[in-house]
């Protein structure tokens, strides 16, 4: 799955910690997403998503291989 964390991150000018604290993760979990290591339960991605005032579907998208 691919995402565009690091991108909003980028236009609301937020650190990786900044946004970890805002959804209640750890800023290695926020690491671990933003680099596809790791895919968010369904409750992260909606947090993230409201964060950044977009849709899930705008932060995060499907590989042909998912």
């Amino acid at each position: 799955m691919k995402n565009n964390i690091r991108v909003e991150r980028a236009i609301l000018r937020m650190t990786q910690q900044q946004l970890a604290e805002r959804i209640g993760v750890t800023r290695q979990t926020i690491n671990a997403i933003e680099a596809g290591k790791y895919v968010p339960s369904t409750v992260l991605a909606l947090k993230m998503a409201e964060v950044f005032g977009k849709s899930v579907n705008d932060v995060f998208m499907l590989e042909d291989s998912d």
